[in-house]
């Protein structure tokens, strides 16, 4: 039968439910990235290996919002040691990168696409190290399902082929001003200037070399081999300033996870310089509050609040921590939060930062038999990233340097080999000494308030993942602006609007996030939940 349908159009409202497993799960925006993570479980891999296999299907599967040339933060539980580790794999901008280098090629602003605001990436490194430290598996074994589905094709998802449309569309205009920058990325991703329809099959060999590369070479050869050569060279031609030097000087860092307690729980983030500490700052401020009921104007009101508050300070605050003036424990004292709460009243707040010395994606999360669980992101930032793919490599590069301040009075500001303020957070939520699992909503400065909706859908509200994840969302924009989805309670719209707030009701859900939840029960069973607003699915087992 030869027929043809809308995959984006859907006449009747439909409805998920929480997807249950034992022995182990994947959560993530593409179906087939879940279900290579669940093979890698399958072939006696853990957790940690099942991350690395999605993630890196992802870069193939979902190249609309991360690449090889991504940067990537994790959170690992570790079940046999009670233990939650942090990995952040965001590099530092190159050591050409000064600062009037770049207000040179920007006419003052910071660029967003080419390749001034290229950082080195950190996902490879990430993988790596993640594989060497705690993985069972080779690498090349973990990334053979990504090489495959380069190599032979696979079936674009809707919901990637309508970012992959608006993709083309930016670079068509990029490369009409710099095709010797730009045109790689339409012989990978857009060959003939066609970009692939819902379900219409898409190949990248260059892509399944690579990832064939970097699994032989442990990563090696991304850093300190051939495809670093690559990069470098074309860097030199075409203007940039990513030099091999900086690719051999990059190593994924552990860090100690951060953590506030919430109502009998710990929510867990990433140290700056991520922002993941915004969550925990709102968290913080509203942690003393009671909420009886979810959908009313007050609760609303006073969670957007305190947001508002935590993001005045983060976007003021978090930077690369080497550079930071206030320390991350000051930021979330019980004594600070306090000084912030006592700021909310009735009427909206015009957010100002407040000084704590006186007184920007695709998620993923495993989880396997043994307890062990992940909770993993990597994005190129604002979709394909700089726009700059590495020909003959399939390689695209982030633009996570956009998020630089050219402002020398900031601690914010651009200097070689420093790492950008970073919008990815993974999630975790523990309680009592015990995992209950890894949590993420992605989509740059949605990504706190997305943590901080979902915590206390859960917490708070009584809400299954997928519910949690299922209610209509709020996003602070700026100032008094806020953005709701179309489902969101009119009549707490308008009341929320009578208390000063700018209130926009959104056509689009696009901008609100996208999540992914693993939680683990009382008998131990897996509960996992994946994001309406995208094309994901739970792989389970």
């Amino acid at each position: 039968m030869d027929f043809t349908f809308d995959a984006l159009k859907y006449q009747y409202p439909s409805r998920r439910r929480v997807v249950y497993g034992r022995r182990g799960m994947v959560c993530t925006s593409q179906p087939l990235a879940a279900q290579a993570g669940l093979d890698i479980l399958k072939q006696g891999g853990n957790a940690v290996d099942a991350a690395i296999a999605t993630a890196a299907c992802m870069t193939v599967l979902e190249p609309t919002s991360n690449g090889i040339g991504s940067d990537a933060f994790a959170l690992v539980w570790m079940n046999d040691e009670k233990r939650l580790y942090g990995l952040n794999g965001s590099g530092p901008a190159p050591m050409l990168a000064q600062l009037d280098t770049i207000r040179r090629m920007g006419d003052g602003q910071m660029p967003k696409r080419g390749w001034a605001p290229v950082v080195v990436p950190g996902a490879p490194a990430a993988w790596a190290e993640l594989s060497r430290k705690y993985g069972k598996l080779s690498l090349s074994q973990v990334l053979k399902p990504s090489a495959d589905y380069a190599q032979n094709g696979f079936p674009v998802a809707p919901v990637t082929a309508y970012y992959w449309q608006r993709g083309k569309k930016i670079f068509e205009e990029e490369c009409k001003a710099h095709p010797e920058v730009f045109s790689a990325w339409f012989d990978t991703f857009a060959p003939g200037g066609h970009a692939p329809k819902p379900g219409e099959l898409f190949r990248a060999p260059d892509m399944a070399r690579t990832l064939r590369e970097i699994g032989e070479s442990q990563g090696e050869s991304f850093y300190r081999g051939s495809l670093a050569q690559k990069i470098d060279q074309f860097s030199k031609a075409t203007g940039g300033l990513l030099r091999g030097e900086d690719l051999a000087d990059y190593h994924a860092q552990w860090v100690e996870p951060i953590t506030v307690g919430y109502k009998g729980y710990n929510v867990w983030e990433i140290p700056p310089n991520g922002h993941g500490i915004v969550a925990l700052m709102a968290l913080n401020i509203l942690k003393n509050d009671t909420f009886t009921h979810r959908d009313c104007a007050d609760t609303f009101h006073r969670q957007i609040e305190a947001m508002k508050l935590a993001f005045a300070d983060g976007l003021r605050y978090i930077a690369d921590p080497r550079y930071m003036t206030v320390t991350t424990q000051q930021l979330l004292s019980d004594a600070f939060a306090a000084k912030r709460r006592a700021l909310i009243g009735q009427e909206a707040l015009t957010p100002a930062p407040c000084d704590p010395n006186c007184g920007g994606t695709v998620y993923l999360c495993t989880a396997d038999g043994d307890g062990n669980m992940v909770s993993y992101i990597q994005s190129n930032y604002q979709g394909f990233g700089s726009g700059v793919v590495v020909p003959g490599t399939g390689i695209s590069l982030n633009n996570r340097g956009n998020n630089f301040s050219l402002d020398e009075k900031l601690e914010n500001c651009i200097a070689p080999g420093k790492k950008p303020y970073h919008t990815i957070i993974p999630g975790f939520l523990t309680k009592d000494g015990e995992a209950v699992g890894p949590f993420g909503v992605m989509g740059a400065f949605m990504q706190p308030q997305g943590h901080l909706q979902v915590i206390m859908n859960t917490i708070d509200f009584g809400m299954n993942p997928q519910e949690a994840l299922d209610a209509p969302r709020w996003q602070w924009v700026s100032d008094k602006e806020i953005h709701v989805e179309r489902a969101f309670p009119y009549a707490i719209t308008e009341e929320l609007a009578r208390r000063g707030h700018k209130m926009v009701v959104d056509v689009s859900d696009g901008s609100f996030g996208r999540g992914q939840i693993i939680w683990k029960n009382e008998d131990g069973v897996l509960v996992g939940a994946t994001e309406p607003r995208a094309d994901g699915t739970v792989a389970a087992w």
